[in-house]
């Protein structure tokens, strides 16, 4: 029998398949939901969403709902193209959650790679090209082919947790960056920028060109903010006229032809360091204790 609870399910599973909707595409959901199940009930007084506040106060009642099963819908804006979406994210962090993953040990370890090269990348580029994705699946110690890799990368880009660029390049998504923030900001709390305007995680966007300013905003945030004020809102130098185009660019904008190059060597010294004695030597500079603590934190990303 037919009750106003199936519109919870149906739209549920309609996000489950997709991960992370628009907030138009989500109320078109919605209201196909109250349809479908109006249609199995005649009688059942259900109203059909016809606003944003309406969808909005359905996602909550939904969350409350959800939250037993340690999932959120995560209101957010999207970095890459400034949308608003919801996102349906797996709050679980423990070893249960992994094993409810269909990624292998080893490919988890690689992707926990990926995303601390993209985290890490030189000149807040917050990206990393196909050559240094591959070419990581030799520092892996289980066996893991170049084919494999090119196989896993590829899920990782339809599953939403990698996005791929027209120029070949990975860089972390929305669900990525919302099921990840715990881990990201509590492991790399010195590679992470904020938005001086919603304080939200930035990897695309602009950062003021003065010297030892802090200014940074998204893409998207600058967009909104550059119609009421043309000055930096952290030092007041000016971004209007020619200034604008001295704006230094948040991610892949800032990638430097070559720098994988850089970070590969980084990282053989960051494995040299994970091979010595873990018990710290109390003559060891504390920049070299927080160095061997990044990359210990939990990253596991889930299957469907």
């Amino acid at each position: 029998m037919a009750s106003a609870d199936d519109v919870q399910r149906l739209f549920l599973q309609a996000l489950v398949s997709r991960r992370v909707v628009t907030k138009s595409l989500a109320r078109i959901l919605l209201k196909k939901c109250v349809e479908a199940v109006k249609a199995a009930k005649e009688d059942l007084d259900i109203r059909i969403p016809d606003n944003d506040d309406s969808v909005n106060t359905f996602v909550i009642n939904l969350n409350a709902s959800l939250d037993k099963l340690d999932l959120e819908i995560v209101p957010f804006v999207d970095g890459l193209t400034g949308n608003q979406v919801y996102v349906l994210a797996n709050r679980k962090g423990d070893e249960v959650a992994q094993v409810a993953s269909d990624y292998s040990p080893a490919e988890l370890a690689y992707f926990k790679v990926l995303a601390e090269m993209i985290i890490t990348a030189p000149n807040s580029s917050y990206c990393l090209s196909s050559m240094a994705a591959l070419r990581e699946t030799q520092s892996l110690k289980a066996t893991f082919t170049k084919t494999h890799g090119e196989r896993v990368l590829d899920t990782f880009v339809a599953r939403g947790w990698l996005y791929k660029s027209k120029s070949g390049r990975y860089s972390l998504t929305t669900r990525s960056t919302v099921e990840l923030q715990t881990y990201i900001t509590n492991t790399f709390p010195n590679d992470i920028l904020h938005c001086t305007v919603c304080h939200e995680m930035v990897f695309r966007g602009i950062r003021c060109y003065t010297r030892n300013c802090e200014g940074v905003l998204h893409n998207h945030c600058y967009a909104a903010y550059k119609r009421a004020r043309q000055t930096c809102p952290v030092c007041d130098t000016p971004w209007n006229g020619d200034s604008e185009g001295k704006l230094k660019k948040v991610g892949e904008g800032a990638f430097v032809e070559g720098q994988d190059k850089h970070a590969r060597a980084r990282r053989r010294v960051d494995d040299e360091d994970e091979d010595e004695d873990e018990t710290p030597k109390q003559e060891e500079a504390p920049s070299r204790l927080r160095h061997r603590r990044r990359g210990r934190g939990k990253l596991r990303p889930k299957g469907r």
